[in-house]
C-alpha cells in the first residue's frame, strides 16, 4: 500500500512541467540530494514509494544508486547513466534545457521507497526525480484481450503489426511541450535497449512508457517521449514520440543522428540478458512495415552526416546500416550485446517479411535538365514511373519490366515548378511518391544599402547609398528607385535575364536627368522573374540634406589654460530648421551637452567647448563631437573625432658621447615633438642651442661640438612644453 506523505508532493513538479494536473496520476518528484549524504553512501528515504527513478548530475565524476522496497533489502549497484547519448540532436531547445546536467537514464525499479548513492570523482550537484507510474485497471483489461495478430508473408504491402496507440497506453499530451519535427525522408532505424529491470509484467508495460514519457519530458526537458517506438519483452509494440506511426518523426533518441531515422526501444537492459523470442519477432515485424513504408533497404548501408555525437563530431559523414544500433551512433553499449550480436540477423528477416517490395527510390539531376529515375525491386516486374505537376496531372510517364526501375524525363524545356513521381510495381507492392528535385525556389537575398540616409549635399558624408544583393538563380532583374508613394525616381538596372550571383549599386540622390531629388522617404525595389516565379525585394531610404558640413576643429585640442589651443570649436549647417543637439561623448557615455535640443533655423551654426565638464578639465584621450538635427524625416547624426591632449611629451635620454669631437646624443621620444637642444650648460641660457624636430621613439642627433653636458627641452604639436632634461657624458 502507498503511503501518504505530506512533504510529498511539495516539490510535484508544477515547477518543471507545463500543463495541469496530471492526466493518467503518474507522479514525479525532484529531490536535490546533499553530496556529503551520497559520498557516505547513507540510505535514504524517498519523498514517494516509486518504481522509477532517474539521477541528473553535474560534474565529470560518476553516480551509482541502489533501491528497496524496506531497509536493509537492497538491490545491486546501478549506474546512473548506463547508456549515454540518448537524446535530442546538439543545439536544439530540448538538449538546451538541460544543459550542463549529465542525464541519467530512467531505471524501472519495480516497487521501492528506498535508495542509496555512491558517488566517484568529480561531482558538484546531485538530482534524483521519483517516478510513480501505477498499473491501471486499463492495462490490465488491454492485456487481457491482447491478441497479437501475425504477420503473414502473403504478396502485398507490409501490413503494420499491432500498436499500442498513445491513446491506449494513456500518454500524458498535456505535457508534450511542443508539435513533432519531421523529417524528409527515412534513411535508417536505430535500435535500443532502456534501463532498468527486466523483471516486470506485461501489464507493467504501459505503466514503464507512461513512466518514461514523464521522465524524458519534465526532468530531461525533452518536447516529448524520445523513441519513436518501444517494444516490450511480451512483443506488444507501443507507439512513442506523437506525430504519427507512418511519418518521419524527429525523435530524441540517438544524439546526432535523429534526423531521418526512426528509434525503436526495447524495454530492458540486455547486455547480458537474451533478447526474449516474443520481442524478437515484434522487432523484425515493426521494422519490416516502417521500412517499408519509407523504401528502406533494411540490408543496404546509408550514407548520413552527423549533428555531433561522443562518437562522431558534427559535420563528419557516416556509413551506417540501415538497421543500426545505437552503439553505431555514439559510444555506448546501447543495445546491450545480446541484441546488437543480432542485428544482421534480424534485418536479413526483416528483409523477407511481406514480399515484393520497393526499395531505395531516388531522382538524380533536377528539373531544367534530364531527371533520372532509380528504385530496387526485390523481384523482377513490371513497374512504372509518373510525373505530376502541382495540380496532380501526369506530365510524363516512364515504364519497364524488370527488378531494377530506371527511367530518364528530359526535363530540359519544363519550367520551374514543385512536381512529384510515384513509382508503382503492382497492387501488391507499396507505391513510393516523392518530390521531384527541382531548382531552388527563386530567392533574392543578403539585401543592404548603406547608409540608409543620403545626405548628398558635397560635403563628402553620405553622398551615396551602396545597393548589394545575391539572386540565387539565373533571373531577369531590374532594380529602380521610387518615392513613398510608387512613382519612378530613377531606374539603377535596366530588365535583363542575368546570371546568379551577386550584385552591387549604387544611387546618388539624383533622378534619371541627374537633377537632385527633393528629400523624403524612398525605397529601392529590386525585381527578379524566372518562369512562372517572380520575387521582390524593397529597401527604404531616407533622403535628407538637414544637416550637413559638420567640422571639429582643432582635431587635436590642449584645454590647459596656458591661452594655446585651448578651445574646440563645431561647426554645422542647417539646410532647414530641426532640433539640434551637440554633444561630446566618450565610449558611447555623453561627457557634456553643448547644445539641448534648440529649435534652430537654417544656416550656418557654431559652438565652443573649453574640454570641462562640471568646472573640472576632461582627461586627456580620444572622443567624440556629435551634432543631431531632428525633423520630420527623423533625426540625422553625423560626428566627427577629436583628441584631448594637454600632457607635454616624455624625453628619456639613452646616451650622450663625444666621438672625434661630435657630440652623440640619443634618446626617446613618447611623441612627436620639436626639440630645444643647449649644449655645454645645465642652463638654458648658456651654450649654443639647436632646434629640431624628431619623431615618436628613438631618435640620435649629432652636433659637433665638445659639450659633456645637455639640456633638452620638448614641446607638442599642442604647444604642451616638458621641463628641461639634463644628460651628461659618462665622465663629466
Amino acid at each position: 500500500m502507498k503511503r501518504n506523505r505530506s512533504l510529498m508532493l511539495v516539490a510535484v513538479l508544477a515547477v518543471i512541467a507545463p500543463g495541469t494536473a496530471n492526466a493518467q496520476d503518474v507522479r514525479i518528484v525532484a529531490r536535490d540530494v546533499p553530496l556529503t549524504t551520497a559520498r557516505a553512501s547513507v540510505a535514504r528515504l524517498a519523498p514517494l514509494d516509486f518504481n522509477m527513478v532517474g539521477i541528473h548530475w553535474r560534474g565529470s565524476g560518476s553516480v551509482w544508486f541502489r533501491t528497496a522496497a524496506r531497509p536493509g533489502e537492497f538491490g545491486p549497484w546501478r549506474p546512473a547513466q548506463p547508456e549515454e547519448e540518448d537524446g535530442p540532436d546538439a543545439g536544439s531547445d530540448e538538449l538546451a534545457r538541460r544543459a550542463g546536467w549529465h542525464v541519467g537514464n530512467p531505471w524501472w525499479t519495480d516497487d521501492a521507497a528506498w535508495i542509496e548513492y555512491r558517488v566517484s570523482g568529480s561531482v558538484s550537484g546531485l538530482r534524483t526525480y521519483f517516478v510513480d507510474s501505477p498499473v491501471t485497471a486499463a492495462d490490465r483489461a488491454s492485456v487481457a484481450s491482447d491478441r497479437a495478430a501475425a504477420v503473414t508473408e502473403e504478396e502485398g504491402p507490409v501490413p503494420h503489426p499491432p500498436i499500442v496507440r498513445r491513446s491506449e497506453w494513456n500518454a500524458d499530451e498535456s505535457i508534450v511541450r511542443e508539435a513533432p519535427s519531421y523529417a524528409a525522408r527515412l534513411r535508417f532505424s536505430t535500435v535500443h535497449h532502456t534501463a532498468g529491470s527486466n523483471s516486470y509484467s506485461r501489464s507493467q508495460s504501459a505503466a514503464i512508457v507512461r513512466g518514461i514519457q514523464r521522465y524524458h519530458v519534465l526532468s530531461n526537458g525533452w518536447d516529448d517521449i524520445g523513441y519513436n517506438f518501444l517494444v516490450d519483452k511480451y512483443g506488444r509494440i507501443f507507439e512513442g514520440r506523437g506525430g504519427g506511426i507512418s511519418r518521419n518523426v524527429i525523435g530524441a533518441h540517438a544524439g546526432g543522428f535523429n534526423t531521418g531515422s526512426v528509434g525503436v526501444a526495447i524495454i530492458g537492459i540486455y547486455q547480458t540478458a537474451s533478447l526474449p523470442a516474443a520481442a524478437r519477432e515484434a522487432l523484425q515485424k515493426l521494422l519490416a512495415w516502417r521500412l517499408d513504408v519509407g523504401h528502406v533497404f533494411p540490408r543496404g548501408l546509408v550514407d548520413t552526416v552527423s549533428a555531433g555525437s561522443s562518437r562522431w563530431p558534427a559535420g563528419t559523414r557516416v556509413r551506417l546500416r540501415a538497421v543500426s544500433g545505437h552503439r553505431d551512433t555514439s559510444y555506448t553499449s546501447c543495445p546491450g550485446a545480446r541484441i546488437y550480436g543480432q542485428l544482421g540477423e534480424i534485418a536479413r528477416r526483416v528483409t523477407r517479411i511481406g514480399l515484393p517490395k520497393l526499395w531505395n527510390p531516388e531522382a538524380h539531376g533536377a528539373v531544367g535538365g534530364p531527371v533520372r529515375f532509380t528504385a530496387r525491386l526485390s523481384s523482377a516486374r513490371r513497374w512504372t514511373v509518373e510525373v505530376k505537376d502541382a495540380v496532380g496531372t501526369v506530365i510524363a510517364r516512364g515504364s519497364g519490366n524488370s527488378s531494377g526501375v530506371d527511367w530518364t524525363w528530359n526535363a530540359s524545356a519544363v519550367p520551374g515548378g514543385y512536381y512529384t513521381y510515384t513509382i508503382r510495381a503492382g497492387s501488391n507492392v507499396r507505391p513510393s511518391t516523392l518530390p521531384v528535385p527541382g531548382p531552388p525556389p527563386l530567392a533574392v537575398t543578403g539585401v543592404k544599402a548603406r547608409p540608409k540616409v543620403l545626405t548628398p549635399n558635397g560635403d563628402w558624408s553620405g553622398e551615396r547609398a551602396a545597393l548589394r544583393f545575391v539572386v540565387n538563380r539565373r533571373a531577369s532583374l531590374s532594380v529602380r528607385v521610387v518615392t513613398d508613394s510608387g512613382a519612378l525616381v530613377r531606374t539603377l538596372l535596366t530588365r535583363a535575364v542575368r546570371p546568379a550571383g551577386a550584385r552591387s549599386l549604387s544611387w546618388n540622390g539624383t533622378a534619371g536627368g541627374g537633377t537632385p531629388v527633393a528629400d523624403g522617404r524612398y525605397r529601392i525595389e529590386i525585381f527578379a522573374e524566372a518562369g512562372v516565379e517572380a520575387v521582390s525585394r524593397r529597401v527604404p531610404l531616407v533622403v535628407d540634406r538637414t544637416l550637413g558640413r559638420v567640422f571639429a576643429r582643432p582635431r587635436v585640442f590642449s584645454p590647459n589654460g596656458d591661452g594655446r589651443v585651448d578651445d574646440l570649436e563645431i561647426g554645422y549647417e542647417l539646410e532647414r530648421r530641426a532640433t539640434v543637439r551637440v554633444q561630446i561623448r566618450r565610449k558611447n557615455q555623453v561627457l557634456r551637452r553643448l547644445v539641448r535640443a534648440v529649435t534652430q533655423g537654417a544656416g550656418a551654426h557654431t559652438v565652443d567647448w573649453d574640454g570641462r565638464v562640471n568646472r573640472v578639465r576632461v582627461a586627456d584621450g580620444t572622443a567624440t563631437a556629435v551634432v543631431l538635427a531632428t525633423t520630420s524625416l527623423g533625426t540625422r547624426k553625423l560626428t566627427r573625432p577629436i583628441r584631448i591632449d594637454t600632457r607635454p611629451p616624455v624625453v628619456r635620454v639613452l646616451s650622450l658621447r663625444i666621438v672625434q669631437g661630435v657630440s652623440h646624443l640619443r634618446l626617446t621620444l613618447n611623441e612627436s615633438a620639436r626639440l630645444w637642444i643647449w649644449y655645454g650648460r645645465e642652463t638654458w641660457r648658456d651654450g649654443p642651442m639647436v632646434v629640431v624636430d624628431r619623431s615618436a621613439g628613438v631618435s640620435l642627433i649629432r652636433r659637433r661640438v665638445r659639450a659633456k653636458v645637455v639640456r633638452i627641452v620638448a614641446q607638442d604639436a599642442m604647444f604642451n612644453r616638458s621641463g628641461g632634461v639634463i644628460a651628461r657624458t659618462p665622465n663629466s
